[in-house]
């Protein structure tokens, strides 16, 4: 099996978290058929080999992005034009999408961004509380409910081919700490960093994004597979 083939079958093998709050929803696209159809030309256009890659941790997919394509900071828009991957869904940005793809195009590009690394999240299923995005640390119950799922989640993401060497968390806060607590109890990775979240950059340094792009090459660039 390719890695590609690896990550589907990892994906059609999520179950929704138990114990969650009562007032907070899942998010698994993976059910979509759209959806679908897209990860699995995205995966064999980008992942149809058996190389290892490295793994850029999020929180949980956004319903704008990897909540709605499958794709890890991927919207609609970044799909489309970016990867060449039309698509039916509502072509609306996310502002970390954006961010990811001027990365991307620094590193050299998708085809060679996605030779080397694999973008994924703490918990791969994301939550949606109130009609709006919420992440797994945002309250103790939900963040309780997560921690034996990504636990879970990130031993088969080794098992299928992720570098043991060095993981980055998206994100220098509260992502970062639940990572390094995981990796800490598990030994996952030799090492964990971070790099700064994009919606954090673009919401609050625009003006530096350019400095904070810089930043993400020099982590990228500073890794082996």
């Amino acid at each position: 099996m390719t890695f590609g083939d690896e990550v589907k079958a990892f994906y059609k093998s999520l179950k929704i978290p138990t114990g969650l709050p009562k007032d907070v929803d899942a998010l698994y696209p993976f059910g979509n058929p759209e959806t679908w159809l897209v990860i699995e030309q995205f995966f064999q256009k980008f992942y149809n080999d058996s190389n290892p890659r490295i793994l850029l941790m999020g929180i949980n997919p956004g319903r704008f992005g990897a909540g709605l394509t499958g794709i890890g900071f991927t919207d609609p828009i970044r799909l489309e034009e970016e990867c060449g991957i039309a698509n039916n869904f509502q072509k609306k940005a996310e502002l970390s999408s954006k961010f990811i793809y001027d990365v991307i195009h620094a590193y050299g590009g998708p085809s060679k961004f996605y030779s080397r690394f694999f973008f994924s999240s703490i918990s791969p299923i994301g939550f949606v509380k109130n009609g709006k995005n919420y992440n797994y640390y945002d309250e103790p119950k939900l963040e309780k409910a997560v921690y034996p799922f990504a636990a879970s989640c990130l031993e088969k993401k080794l098992k299928f081919g992720c570098s043991r060497d060095t993981a980055f968390s998206i994100g220098q806060g509260k992502n970062f700490k639940f990572l390094s607590k995981l990796n800490n109890e598990h030994n996952f990775f030799e090492r964990v960093e971070f790099v700064p979240h994009p919606r954090w950059v673009m919401q609050y340094r625009l003006k530096r994004k350019e400095e904070f792009i810089d930043q993400y090459i020099q982590a990228l660039n500073s890794v082996q597979d």
